[in-house]
């Protein structure tokens, strides 16, 4: 009852609010005898997770809309007034969503409220180019208006730092600490444009930038010459997925030296409804029937697809037998990896301080190969942020040299340029991979058989269930106690040796709602809630004498687990 009373209130607050427009009034008005529909909107306030702030459009505590990305800008202002130190400026840039260019002025006219600069892209542009700009910028924070591969009905906010890598979470919670502070809409500061414009506090950012972040990628070449050496025999077919990897990752391959790059035509222009796929992420198979169709007709090595914001790459190669084969996101990085290192090993170029970083769900397979390189992986927590975390402390502490980090949801980075997950720089990599092997007379399929012959057959799935609203949080909450309360003994009768509860802290570690239970063969599963969707993620991994068994192994650990996960 408590909780519809203040429901109720929220909802009538917003309608009664002066500070609130027509137009979004008339919105709330329009579901007034839709009560379910009323609380989705307003029991809680949409939050901060391992991705910012994300979730659907429209009015209300719980959506995004200009009122809860004002509120949560104002935040980040006196955030960052409250350190003089870091006044100098906030980069801002967005996809090709919905409402995004118009979230993105909304920001900027916020901080420029505050009197803080802002500097934002002109149209839509890669996330890891946001990071880049931080950067090149000297900003003081960056700001992507973006929800990566959610639904047509999403969008988000994503606060970076003045290292250009998203908020960890020490700073975000002094970030939603200024958040919380605001009671009242009324406590926005806020210019028009012309006001920003006139006071010299709106930056429009030019050309440049792209050129100078195409440079760094390319700079990343493990090896340059290749590219050109087979610029004409390797053929791409490149999806952008309606998003904003487009003209970049194309600039990237051409400066590089390839010449047969064809893109999907049906999806190459920005869309923010997706219109030609069910859900715009290179993770699922479905998102690649255009490429594929594309790929068969010119007889294509390698297809290569990049989600809305452009900071994860989706590849596809041929197998032994011709047909098209979809990498996973662990396959991807084992084999990017192996090339890497073995490319700085002929050219005596490998650090003796070098290291890998992935996180603690993703496969360890490249963990494996790195070593046999003798380069050591790092673990952190899900989260790309993290990894640029990382990047920063060994930059400043010279205690190891960053060669390359992935996480198995197909995020990647290789070199330091920037702070974040790059499918542009993935996207490269994979294809001069892909090209130097076709020099040697293998594909990537073949390169990948041969690296589970040499390390073993590892096996990963991920399993999700998606638990929508305020019920299907707290059935979320029930069955993360439920595993952490009365932990398995077993699993198909082989003993569990380990369980790691990343609540608690482990490794040095932030805190963090994840359960890892490692069996006596190593293999393990993961149950971990998302930060950015209302879903329950498990995840599983085996390593097997050969791939029959690997197979087999998975599914009966998978089978097990989540038939207890969905009692």
């Amino acid at each position: 009852m408590e909780s519809n009373t203040f429901v109720q209130k929220q909802y009538e607050h917003w309608l009664q609010d002066p500070n609130i427009d027509a137009e979004t009034k008339a919105e709330l008005q329009g579901i007034k005898t839709q009560p379910l529909e009323i609380e989705d909107r307003f029991y809680k306030d949409v939050e901060f997770g391992t991705g910012g702030m994300r979730g659907v459009m429209g009015a209300g505590t719980n959506r995004m809309n200009r009122y809860t990305i004002g509120r949560a800008t104002q935040g980040l202002a006196q955030y960052l007034l409250k350190d003089k130190t870091r006044t100098h400026g906030v980069a801002i840039a967005y996809d090709s969503r919905n409402q995004s260019p118009e979230f993105a002025l909304e920001i900027a006219l916020v901080l420029a409220g505050n009197g803080i600069n802002a500097y934002v892209f002109k149209s839509l542009r890669p996330t890891p180019e946001l990071s880049f700009a931080v950067r090149s910028l000297h900003a003081s924070a960056g700001i992507v208006v973006t929800a990566s591969h959610n639904p047509p009905e999403y969008n988000g906010y994503k606060v970076y730092g003045h290292d250009g890598g998203q908020l960890v979470p020490d700073q975000a919670e002094k970030l939603i600490a200024q958040i919380d502070q605001l009671k009242s809409f009324s406590a926005i500061k806020r210019l028009t444009q012309a006001e920003a414009e006139s006071k010299g506090l709106l930056h429009w950012i030019d050309e440049q930038m792209d050129s100078d972040f195409i440079e760094a990628v390319v700079a990343t070449s493990p090896q340059p010459g290749i590219a050109k050496q087979m610029s004409d025999r390797l053929q791409i077919v490149y999806t952008p997925l309606h998003g904003a990897g487009n003209l970049s990752v194309r600039s990237a391959l051409q400066q590089l030296g390839f010449q047969q790059v064809a893109v999907v035509p049906q999806q190459e222009k920005p869309d923010p409804l997706f219109s030609t796929v069910k859900s715009p992420n290179p993770e699922e198979k479905e998102a690649f029937t255009l490429a594929l169709e594309l790929a068969r007709q010119l007889d294509a090595d390698i297809i290569i697809g990049t989600d809305p914001d452009s900071d994860r790459m989706g590849a596809v190669v041929k197998d032994d037998q011709g047909q098209y084969f979809v990498l996973s996101g662990n396959q991807s990085g084992a084999i990017m990896a192996h090339y890497l290192l073995s490319s700085l090993q002929q050219r005596n170029a490998l650090p003796a301080n070098g290291v890998v970083i992935k996180t603690i769900v993703t496969s360890e397979m490249g963990a494996v190969v790195a070593q046999s390189f003798g380069i050591p992986t790092l673990n952190t927590l899900t989260g790309f942020k993290y990894i640029g975390e990382k990047i920063t402390q060994f930059e400043a502490s010279g205690e190891h040299q960053f060669l390359f980090g992935y996480e198995e949801s197909y995020g990647y980075l290789l070199g330091t340029y920037a702070r974040d997950k790059d499918a542009v720089v993935a996207s490269m990599l994979i294809c001069e991979a892909a090209a130097y092997y076709k020099s040697k007379g293998k594909s990537l399929y073949d390169v990948l058989q041969e690296l589970y012959k040499a390390h073993g057959y590892f096996n990963e799935k991920l399993e999700s269930r998606t638990l929508k609203g305020k019920d299907g949080l707290a059935k979320i909450g029930q069955i993360m106690d439920e595993w952490r309360q009365n932990p398995p003994q077993a699993i198909h009768g082989i003993k569990v040796a380990s369980v790691f509860d990343y609540s608690q802290g482990i490794d040095g570690l932030p805190r963090e709602n994840v359960l890892k239970f490692v069996l006596e063969d190593h293999s393990w599963f993961c149950l971990r809630p998302s930060g950015t969707e209302p879903k329950i993620k498990v995840y599983f991994a085996v390593r097997g004498s050969s791939a029959a068994k690997a197979a087999a192994q998975i599914d009966f650990l998978l089978q097990e687990v989540m038939a207890r996960v969905d009692q």
